[in-house]
C-alpha cells in the first residue's frame, strides 16, 4: 500500500478578500482551541473565514468572527458558531504579533484554515490595508497578464 506524505494538508476554507484587501507581509502557521463538534464540522468542510480577525489579549491570541457551523448530528452538544476562539503559537511568537498589531493600519488576518497530520491549523497574516487605487492596481495587473497569455495562445494558433 501506498504510504500517506507526512506533511499532508487538507484545506477546510479560504479568506479569499483577505488577500484582495491587505498586503500580506508574513505568516503564521496556529493550533486552534476546538471542541469536538466544531472539528466534526470542519471535517464536512462547515466554516467560513470571511469577516474573522485576529487579536491579542491578555497573552493569547483570539480569533473573532470565525463562524463553523452546528454539526449536524451535535444535538444539545452543539457549539455557537460565532464564539471567539484560542490560537495557539509560541510566546515568543506571541510577542511579535502583539507589536505588530499595535502598529498603525496593520491587522492579523486569518487566510485558510486546513488539517495538517489531523490536525486543524489556521494560517495568520499580518496583513497592511490596501487603498482603493492598490486594488485597482492589482486588477490591472491582472488583466494585463491574462491578455498577454491569450496573446500567445493565440499567436501559436496561425
Amino acid at each position: 500500500m501506498a504510504k500517506k506524505s507526512e506533511a499532508a494538508e487538507k484545506s477546510i476554507c479560504s479568506n479569499k478578500q483577505a488577500r484582495r484587501n491587505y498586503f500580506i507581509d508574513e505568516t503564521y502557521e496556529a493550533g486552534i482551541a476546538l471542541v469536538g463538534t466544531e472539528v466534526k464540522s470542519l471535517r464536512e468542510g462547515r466554516a467560513n473565514l470571511k469577516d474573522s480577525f485576529a487579536s491579542v489579549n491578555n497573552g493569547e491570541v483570539i480569533l473573532h468572527e470565525l463562524h463553523i457551523s452546528p454539526y449536524t448530528f451535535g444535538n444539545r452538544w452543539n457549539h455557537d458558531p460565532l464564539r471567539p476562539r484560542k490560537l495557539l503559537l509560541h510566546k515568543q511568537e506571541i510577542r511579535r504579533l502583539y507589536g505588530k498589531a499595535r502598529e498603525r493600519g496593520l491587522a492579523l488576518v486569518p487566510l485558510r484554515m486546513y488539517f495538517k497530520k489531523g490536525k486543524v491549523k489556521v494560517e495568520l497574516g499580518v496583513g497592511r490595508g490596501k487603498k482603493l487605487y492598490d486594488k485597482r492596481e492589482d486588477l490591472r495587473a491582472r488583466e494585463d497578464k491574462r491578455d498577454m497569455e491569450r496573446g500567445f495562445r493565440d499567436k501559436g494558433r496561425d
